[in-house]
């Protein structure tokens, strides 16, 4: 067994958290080993091969794009996408109907009120107040420490400016889902829209957000999608003297008196190390890597109540045409079938579809990938997978089912077609481990917001010598809050251990 005061530690997962607290961790001096039940980094922000095509079922974009944004200094601290050409779109996505009608979310924000008024000029009300609420929000980014001091001082004023005189403003629109808001429009394409845009129990809060980052230029499209950025994070972690060990999944943290002391492998294989980071599935950590022993009641009930993003059923589609008529957009388009369709175990009435014409890199020269993603229920897949046969056939169906409805929008579509793919929900389990083959974590909604909104412990009480970091204690998800997490976590360990907490490697 190692020495405690070694500074050797484990790290459970190479997805953005885990591979930035091992960036941190190297940078602070401290001796890192991460284990990923994988072969290759990034979890959740993967893509994969096929055909020729690469699947990509992450990124659409990245907030702290712009070298503007702190955020971006954590990225050219942790070599996220240095070198990465970023595109910011003019459009997010648009909404088709059958009598011709298109409705359109630019990224603009005065383009994106000239359109809606215009769309609609019965619901003038509840657009102006959708408007002003993004342009609250375009504030409320932290200025580069890159940037000179006076821009940055006014920055600093305009963002505490903002927050003292809409704070009672941002309470309210936490409060009201997207569900809530859509059905203020007497539009019924624009009450639709709302309703789908984002999930329906969602706070709008997070709307608002998005669509200032956007409209900031601070959430692009880095071309190359999730894999490149990924294997960036393991480079950076690698060449800091790091070390991963994949195709191990960790089955249990060995604790010796209320210390976690360790790791045992699922081939039996046993790694000590003075201190332990889960950075895998907050469920699988607390209930069977440490067996529920250090969940207290606050923390059971949170898993039992508080809601999930959900899973997915994932469709990619390779074909042979480019789709030039088709604008570039952050989050593709949807429209109406023409009757509604059985996808899974849910009818669906309209189809969502992300284009990937706007990075070559996805697909061979004039050809482009697309993607389908539909929330379905992991339960109804869980009893489907008994029956290995009957999930396969389940999978090809679905498959020929979008590629049939796709023929809808594009006369011709299916003949074209040279890649399919479909992912479940058992796929996301199987290949990260997240619980219930969520994409992300905790769903942010009105009910548990006043919690949510601020990080979590990531601690579990009575056990010393363990931490977690990511999507599970940073609530809200995505790629920038795994970096953040990371980052929190070693700063909080090196306080713990008097150490000056760096940014940089330095002499290590």
């Amino acid at each position: 067994m190692n020495d405690a005061n070694d500074n050797s530690i484990i790290i459970i997962g190479a997805g953005f958290a885990g591979l930035s607290a091992g960036i941190y961790g190297r940078m602070n001096g401290y001796k890192t080993r991460i284990f990923e039940m994988h072969d290759k980094p990034g979890g959740l922000c993967t893509s994969w091969k096929r055909k020729g095509y690469t699947v990509d079922c992450c990124i659409h974009w990245l907030v702290g794009s712009s070298q503007e944004s702190r955020m971006h200094d954590m990225y050219d601290e942790v070599g996220l996408i240095k070198d990465t050409q970023i595109i910011n779109m003019d459009e997010y996505m648009h909404f088709e109907s059958p009598d011709g009608r298109i409705l359109t979310f630019y990224t603009d924000i005065n383009r994106l009120e000239k359109h809606l008024l215009e769309f609609s000029p019965g619901d003038r009300e509840p657009i102006l107040e959708f408007i002003n609420g993004i342009k609250m929000c375009l504030p409320f980014d932290q200025p580069s420490k890159h940037a000179p001091f006076p821009k940055r001082l006014v920055k600093q004023a305009r963002l505490l400016t903002g927050f003292i005189k809409n704070g009672n403003k941002m309470q309210k629109w936490m409060k009201v889902t997207c569900e809530e808001f859509a059905n203020r429009f007497k539009d019924p394409m624009l009450r639709k829209a709302f309703n789908e845009i984002w999930f329906p129990e969602f706070s709008m809060m997070f709307m608002l957000f998005t669509f200032a980052y956007l409209h900031n230029k601070n959430a692009g499209y880095p071309v190359g999608g999730s894999m490149p950025m990924s294997e960036s994070l393991e480079e950076r972690y690698k060449s800091l003297g790091g070390t991963i060990s994949y195709n191990s999944r960790v089955e249990k943290i060995i604790t010796e008196n209320g210390k976690a002391v360790g790791i045992r492998l699922s081939d039996g294989k046993e790694h000590f190390c003075s201190r332990v980071i889960s950075a895998a599935d907050g469920y699988t950590t607390i209930f069977k890597m440490l067996e529920g022993k250090y969940a207290d009641e606050k923390i059971k009930s949170n898993y039992e109540k508080w809601p999930l993003f959900p899973s997915l059923i994932f469709v990619g589609i390779g074909v042979n045409r480019t789709f030039n008529e088709i604008p570039l957009s952050v989050s593709g388009f949807s429209y109406e079938l023409k009757e509604p369709v059985m996808i899974g175990e849910t009818e669906r009435d309209r189809l969502w579809v992300h284009l990937y014409n706007h990075d070559p890199s996805m697909a061979p020269s004039g050809k482009t990938v697309l993607t389908i993603m539909l929330a379905t229920d992991y339960d109804y897949w869980k009893k489907l997978a008994e029956d290995k046969t009957a999930y396969n056939q389940k999978k090809e169906e679905i498959a020929d089912k979008i590629i049939e409805l796709l023929e809808q929008r594009f006369p011709r579509f299916s003949s074209q077609v040279e890649m399919r793919d479909v992912s479940t929900p058992m796929t996301f389990e199987r290949y990260t481990g997240n619980w219930k083959g969520s994409f992300e974590g905790w769903l942010i909604t009105p009910d548990n917001a006043h919690v949510l909104m601020k990080p979590l412990s990531q601690k579990l009480p009575g056990l010393s010598n363990f931490y977690m970091c990511g999507q599970w204690v940073e609530p809200g998800g995505g790629l920038p809050t795994g970096v953040m997490s990371g980052r929190r976590l070693i700063k909080s360990i090196c306080r713990e251990d008097r150490r000056k907490f760096k940014t940089d490697p330095g002499k290590i």
